[in-house]
């Protein structure tokens, strides 16, 4: 199937579940959507309290990446251990634990805010997230063709990408906000999403389930990182450009913070959130903005300002100046936002019903690889050499992660119209 087409698979889908939720199937896409947004926005919360927890312990940039990529490490683990057993045991049978594990975390920060704990605290968070993102994703996709079985995808990718990036964006915003304005910060905005948590297990309980238990579940296995979805460049196309996607959020979130305390001198806890929100308000806007366009131009527009954000970005870091460090983070969070929602849409549409939460959950095994990756490096480099340098590798990296996305999806495009021909 060409990357791009809606999911019209020749295998049907499993019987939809009806009876298991107390919301039909359009509501339980908006609720499980609403759950996905609180757990993403959790997760964002501590990146511009950050430079509050190394006034008061005094650890460095390093320690920062490395605390960033410890919740990075427990979204790889989850999704290779879980993120695809939702094909098998139901949508809701994950997506309630892991919720559940996103609020002991939100406990652990409540009842010490030590860096050991917050270590923990992003683990656990790691963990949950990494089985929400998978199973999330495959059940508003389950919901949106059950409610829409007639329509194409693009309101499945539009809001299945906007409520975990718009989470992303709106965790930082509120808590840099709370961390500026109220006492207490780094405990208030727990209180809040604490709240929010358990309303988001509220709403998936509501939710109807999508898939069929079977009588006889295969033999567990962990997730197998396989290539074999349909199209297997187009699936390589998707994961590098995927990788590269959250590997700019990544570097651009974890930098962010010190970047502004650091180098610029701007203690404002509320501009740190600014600038986290920035890059993830428009990924959702640059893909909401993009849906009249055909896949191969989303795909190249999202490659080309992906690209164009990373010298931005190297720009910023080098002259010290906060407009174009915000300017990088629009432009790149544009095409990290398009690039996210391509390849979710490819892969969920590629994939056989039956495999499509292990599909998504091998994506974002190489997403979030992305996410951790790069920053640890950049945070090891820049103890070797500038900050300015380790970015300018950085940059040099990615770019060359997306033209080589870029030769494979146009290959793969070519090779799909010469069948169809």
């Amino acid at each position: 199937m060409p990357p791009g087409t809606p999911a019209t698979s020749t295998a049907p889908d499993r019987p939809a579940r009806t009876g298991t939720g107390s919301a039909p199937h359009g509501a339980g896409f908006w609720l499980v959507a609403a759950a996905f947004t609180i757990a993403m926005a959790f997760n964002a919360v501590p990146s511009p309290l950050y430079p509050i927890y190394q006034q008061r312990d005094g650890f460095a940039t390093l320690t920062v990446t490395v605390v960033f990529a410890v919740f990075a490490l427990g979204v790889a683990a989850s999704l290779v251990v879980a993120g695809h057993v939702s094909d098998w045991i139901g949508r809701k049978r994950v997506l309630l634990p892991a919720l559940g594990l996103e609020l002991v975390a939100d406990v652990l920060f409540l009842a010490s805010p030590s860096l050991p704990a917050m270590i923990a605290a992003r683990l656990l968070g790691g963990l949950g997230v990494g089985l929400i993102t998978a199973t999330a994703t495959a059940h508003l996709h389950d919901l949106h063709r059950a409610h829409r079985p007639h329509a194409g995808p693009d309101r499945f990718e539009t809001v299945s990408t906007g409520a975990n990036l718009g989470g992303l964006a709106v965790g930082p915003l509120v808590a840099g906000a709370l961390a500026q304005y109220v006492d207490h910060p780094l405990r208030v905005p727990y209180l809040v999403f604490g709240v929010l948590l358990l309303l988001a297990i509220l709403a998936v309980a509501a939710a109807p389930e999508t898939v069929e238990v079977l009588a006889s579940r295969p033999s567990y296995r962990p997730q197998r990182v396989s290539t074999d979805h349909g199209d297997r460049t187009a699936y390589v196309a998707a994961a590098g450009a995927g990788f590269a996607a959250f590997a700019i959020n990544g570097v651009y979130t974890a930098l962010s913070a010190g970047f502004l305390l650091g180098v610029l001198h701007e203690p404002g806890h509320l501009l740190a959130g600014v600038a986290a929100c920035v890059l993830m308000a428009a990924a959702v806007v640059a893909q909401t903005a993009a849906n009249p366009l055909g896949a191969r131009t989303r795909r190249a527009l999202g490659l080309g300002l992906g690209a164009a954000g990373l010298v931005l970005l190297a720009v910023g870091i080098r002259s010290a100046d906060l407009t174009v460090f915000l300017a990088a983070g629009i432009v790149a969070g544009a095409g990290s936002g398009i690039l996210t929602k391509s390849v979710v849409g490819t892969v969920a549409a590629m994939a056989e019903p039956g495999k499509r939460g292990e599909a998504i959950s091998g994506l974002f095994l190489f997403c979030y690889a992305g996410m951790s990756l790069p920053a640890i490096g950049v945070g090891l480099l820049s103890r070797c050499v500038s900050l300015t340098t380790a970015v300018y590798v950085f940059s040099a990296v990615l770019v060359a992660v997306l033209a080589g996305a870029a030769l494979l999806s146009f290959r793969s495009s070519r090779a799909s119209r010469a069948s169809r021909a």
